[in-house]
């Protein structure tokens, strides 16, 4: 036998002690690529011996070499234990060679079987033999996004048998191979993708639709958790607010607040906010028929404790861009919330005067967080940064208030003397500050 041949068939053989592993441990929730020397350590920690070990990987002794053949380091290639499963690291590149060879002959012979079963129509033999080959399909597919998570054509495979099949099952085994996916590739876009289509593919069906959209939700959190600024895990999280109903959004606000709490740079977590928040915004309707938010479901209250607890983050985490950006789209919010005062409406009727009031507080807080935020003790670079956002924020706020109203933004500025601040606090770009303060005074 030629040395290619022994090459090949150990690559066979190591993707048959893969999918015999997957095939006997269903709830394996975990992939890890592991480096040989790593595997004698895992054993020693888990109280397993070497032999106990090489028995529970190889059980197919029939399809296996012999142990004359490999060395007990190449028998080494598996750890299973606790649902955790381990690949070695120098065997990755002959397993993913042999399940994509597997792959792609079950796939041609799957594609050759159905165009004879439409010419000669399908008989039991055929629709069996039908059947075999999309199940081998499956579990080759299955080991070979293991091993490379954006392989799109095994992705599209995937979609056509399940979808065929349509049975609910099957779309669970998807979601838990997705889960096992995600937990080695966490920014796997076309991972990503495909737990889209199952979800959706799923929500007009499924009884426990909304118990479903919860668990989604947790696993996004899960996952961003120990894959920092994962966008695509977020992206996933704001697509499945379009499927929740209202109480589940105002749920998603108060859970996700204690996390973005603890994750102040990530600006992910607060688009996601955002995201909820328009949700809400975008449903008024509800804000009338409860009041289970803060014991007030007006949106103008929503926005306000919001704003309120984006303050306390700032001032407690200084020199965070993502704060202060979230604080522009609150604000956004408050502004747009109250109806815009016309140009020749007087300023002393009763609804004008009210507008002028809440938003002269409105204004009046935003300059005292400014203040806040350029006066230190110490000038180190999260103080720099904390002055140029907040300064940004402030030249950024004269732009989008009402016309009415931006004349009093405007000499409250100069009430601070806003520049003097830009010149203590950010000395170097005083140039830049001073190019966008000569606006203020036209």
């Amino acid at each position: 036998m030629s040395d290619e041949s022994k090459a090949y068939r150990k690559a066979t053989d190591l993707l048959h002690q893969l999918e015999v592993i997957l095939e006997s441990d269903a709830l394996i929730d975990e992939l890890g690529f592991i480096h040989p020397s790593q595997f004698s350590l895992l054993n020693e920690e888990c109280g397993i011996s070497a032999n106990l070990s090489d028995e529970a990987v190889h059980q197919s002794a029939d399809r296996i070499a012999s142990s004359d053949e490999y060395s007990n380091q190449e028998k080494l290639c598996f750890w299973n234990k606790d649902h955790k499963l381990g690949i070695s690291t120098h065997v990755l590149l002959p397993l993913y060679k042999a399940a994509k060879h597997a792959f792609f002959t079950a796939f041609k012979q799957y594609k050759m079987c159905g165009n004879q079963s439409d010419k000669v129509g399908i008989s039991l033999p055929a629709l069996a033999s039908h059947d075999h080959l999309e199940s081998i399909l499956l579990r080759h597919s299955r080991s070979l996004l293991l091993l490379s998570c954006d392989f799109m054509t095994a992705w599209n495979c995937r979609k056509l048998l399940v979808s065929k099949k349509k049975q609910i099952s099957m779309f669970s085994d998807e979601l838990l191979l997705l889960e096992l996916v995600l937990s080695c590739s966490p920014k796997s876009e076309q991972a990503w993708s495909h737990r889209r289509w199952v979800i959706k593919s799923i929500s007009a069906n499924c009884s426990n639709f909304q118990e479903i959209l919860g668990k989604e939700s947790e696993l996004v959190e899960k996952i961003a958790e120990r894959s920092k600024m994962n966008y695509r895990a977020w992206n996933h999280r704001c697509w499945l607010i379009s499927y929740m109903t209202n109480e589940q959004v105002l749920s998603e606000m108060k859970k996700s607040r204690s996390w973005a709490a603890l994750h102040v740079s990530d600006n992910s977590c607060f688009h996601y906010r955002r995201r909820l928040l328009q949700k809400i915004v975008k449903d008024r309707s509800y804000a009338e028929e409860t009041a289970s938010y803060g014991h007030n479901a007006d949106i103008v209250q929503v926005v306000k404790d919001e704003l309120d607890w984006n303050e306390t983050l700032i001032k407690r985490y200084v020199g965070r861009e993502a704060l202060w950006l979230h604080r522009r789209f609150l604000s956004m919010c408050w502004i747009n919330s109250f109806p815009t005062v016309s140009s020749d409406e007087s300023y002393h009727s009763k609804e004008a005067t009210s507008i002028y009031h809440d938003f002269g507080t409105f204004l009046q807080n935003e300059l005292c967080l400014l203040q806040a935020s350029t006066f230190a003790d110490d000038y180190y670079g999260d103080f720099q940064a904390q002055a140029t956002y907040s300064a940004s924020y402030i030249l950024w706020l004269k732009v989008q208030v009402p016309k009415p109203l931006k004349n009093e933004l405007i000499e409250k500025i100069r009430e601070v003397d806003l520049k003097t601040l830009l010149d203590k606090s950010c000395p170097e770009r005083s140039s830049l500050f001073n190019y966008f303060m000569s606006y203020i005074a036209m």
